[in-house]
């Protein structure tokens, strides 16, 4: 992907071409798990990431069935949705929408109703982790 700043002109960016080749021009790449678009929006990472984790509260759902307790539930929480929610979120959190944060919480919301039991709200993780990573001594 390339990330062009210069003003868009009336006939478009002229073609990029490396070694005689032409750079092939795509809306948006995954890179590292996080899904960066042209326009710089965190959306589409969002919603791939709320998705995965919807997908991951139906186990959730069958486990509670099951019996299982609050505590193993929580731990089932933490090992395989937050860590999806939470996946590299010192980068895109803190500059995405309104909207995007909403979906997020309410799979959090969503959880904490299965589970019958408070859990960690987005926002202070990311503040922690946001803390720790300012405060840690770089090698």
């Amino acid at each position: 992907m390339t990330m062009d700043y210069r003003r868009l002109q009336r006939g478009g960016h002229s073609s990029l071409y490396i070694n005689g080749g032409k750079v092939e021009w795509v809306s948006s790449v995954r890179f590292l798990g996080v899904h960066l678009t042209d326009d710089l929006t965190w959306s589409l990472h969002t919603n791939k990431v709320v998705r995965s984790a919807r997908q991951r509260l139906f186990f959730l759902r069958r486990l509670r069935k099951f019996g299982l307790p609050p505590d193993i539930l929580t731990n089932f929480y933490r090992c395989t949705i937050e860590s999806i929610l939470t996946a590299c979120i010192t980068v895109w959190y803190g500059s995405c929408t309104a909207y995007d944060r909403k979906a997020l919480k309410r799979v959090v919301r969503t959880a904490e109703s299965i589970i019958s039991s408070k859990l960690p709200d987005l926002q202070d993780i990311y503040q922690f982790l946001c803390l720790r990573t300012s405060t840690s001594p770089t090698a």
